[in-house]
């Protein structure tokens, strides 16, 4: 493979020109992990197109060679999913960074993959709109990487996440053929099954992406508890009630303290959590649900509630939480953070077993968490110069996804699968599942060159080894069954 890299390494400078290939080993440290970075790994050769075009030539390149490739938009994932290979290509996106179109009336943007997430925002904002999707990472985050993850954020409550804001992708195929994916057209919903797939079956090119109109109003409430089941206890009156916030977003005591540490945010002292809710839409149905929203707090034991006054104030409630992940340094070394996602009428019980879990392992665990739709992010600390420490980490970080799975949950609500919980997909799924799912990949992508090695445990289709099954799938030349 490292011949192959060293042929092809000459036929993508041709193409690019010198400066948009990287094979120094200094420089090619630089995109060895993504956000995630207990997992690292050294690219082979590093490219930095221009446009689809581009991506297309390098992809066939690649595909003719039988090179892996691997695309990268930002690197703010939290899965692993944009780990490259030693043994291949990584296709860096963040040049292409145009917004191509706005259409106020069709309620649309197109745009290039590697446009920073809020730039959408920015660019419609004077029309009066906005990109609905708003991971907390948002300010870095690639629409590309979005797409690949199909990223949620603080107000997927109520808004969706990023599939239900792609209206189509301009896409390379694994053969380096440029095609059109819609979501209006007949036939299998193709879109459908790319945005999410963690950059397995192809790459996007172009997205056209649905603006949301910005609400009347918004009013926002920071509430601050005594325990997080008592918050929990108000995040059920409040959805009972039929209310439907933007975002209901929950942080513990070890999370406020980091917060505080990195940010000051200022949130109320002695909290043992704090609620933040968001209401927004017209101003006298907003108006009417935010005293019931203030009542019902109140009535969980909230012994402080603040109420935003202007953006300003929304702006420094919001502070805290939307800095959560990277605050947590400033009381760890190092962290793992997770993805898990639990009904919400088990909120009290899997949080108690998460503690109990950090206390019996001596590992600690700071909640922050959706609370509204139940995904949790609970942030595993540890000190990575201690011998043994990570491992510890990784127990008590697996054993939370078990009671995600136990609970009737699953492992992941936003940050994808990638490499960081392959592992614990035969969890969740039985051998039947995983084998559809790969066939549908392999329909993709039959020579395995297109981010390989994520998602999926072991591969079992399309000749990848070494893998569990032997022989031809059972329904292989079995159409009728379809």
């Amino acid at each position: 493979m490292e011949t192959m890299l060293t042929t092809l390494g000459p036929r993508l400078e041709a193409l690019l020109g010198t400066d948009r290939v990287i094979t120094d080993p200094v420089r090619l440290r630089t995109y060895e992990c993504d956000g995630l970075t207990n997992h690292r790994s050294t690219p082979g050769v590093v490219v930095l197109p221009d446009t689809a075009e581009q991506i297309a030539a390098i992809v066939r390149e690649c595909a003719a060679a039988g090179v892996p490739y691997v695309a990268r938009g930002s690197g703010t994932g939290l899965s692993g999913g944009a780990l490259p290979r030693t043994d291949g290509v990584l296709i860096v996106t963040s040049r292409m960074n145009r917004i191509l179109e706005v259409d106020v009336p069709g309620q649309r943007a197109v745009v290039e993959p590697g446009v920073i997430n809020l730039d959408v925002t920015r660019a419609v904002r004077p029309h009066g709109y906005y990109f609905a999707p708003d991971p907390s990472s948002q300010q870095i985050c690639s629409v590309g990487g979005n797409v690949a993850e199909n990223s949620g954020g603080a107000h997927c409550l109520k808004y969706g996440f990023t599939a239900h804001h792609v209206l189509a992708c301009e896409v390379v195929t694994p053969d380096g053929e440029l095609v059109e994916l819609t979501a209006d057209g007949p036939g299998y919903d193709l879109l459908g099954v790319f945005v999410g797939a963690e950059g397995t079956l192809g790459i996007a090119t172009k997205i056209t992406v649905r603006l949301t109109r910005v609400p009347e109003t918004v009013q926002t409430l920071l509430a601050a508890f005594g325990s997080i089941e008592a918050g929990g206890a108000a995040v059920s009156a409040i959805i009972g009630a039929g209310v439907l916030p933007a975002a209901i977003e929950m942080m513990d005591a070890l999370a406020i303290e980091a917060a505080e540490a990195a940010v000051r945010c200022e949130y109320p002292p002695g909290a043992g959590a704090v609620l933040i809710v968001e209401l927004d839409g017209p101003e006298a149905e907003v108006a009417a649900q935010f005293t019931e929203v203030e009542r019902m707090c109140r009535d969980a034991g909230a012994f402080e509630i603040r109420i935003a006054a202007d953006d300003a104030q929304r702006a420094l409630i919001w502070k805290g939480r939307k800095s959560a992940f990277a605050a947590v340094g400033r009381i760890s070394p190092a962290y793992l953070v997770q993805d898990g996602v639990i009904p919400r009428t088990v909120l009290p019980d899997v949080l108690a077993r998460i503690d109990a879990l950090s206390a019996k392992s001596g590992v600690r665990v700071a909640n922050v968490f959706h609370a509204g739709d139940g995904n949790l992010h609970p942030l595993v600390l540890f000190d990575d110069a201690e011998p043994g420490a990570e491992e510890r980490a990784e127990e008590v970080s697996g054993a939370i996804l078990d009671l995600c799975i136990e609970h009737g949950g699953s492992i992941t609500g936003e940050h994808g699968v990638g490499v960081d919980k392959a592992r614990y997909m035969p969890r969740m799924f039985t051998d039947a599942d995983l084998d559809t799912m790969q066939m549908v990949r392999c329909g993709f992508d039959p020579a395995g060159l297109c981010n390989p090695g994520k998602v999926f445990p072991t591969p079992r289709l399309c000749g990848e080894v070494p893998g569990k099954r032997k022989g031809p799938h059972p329904y292989e030349g079995k159409a009728d069954i379809f």
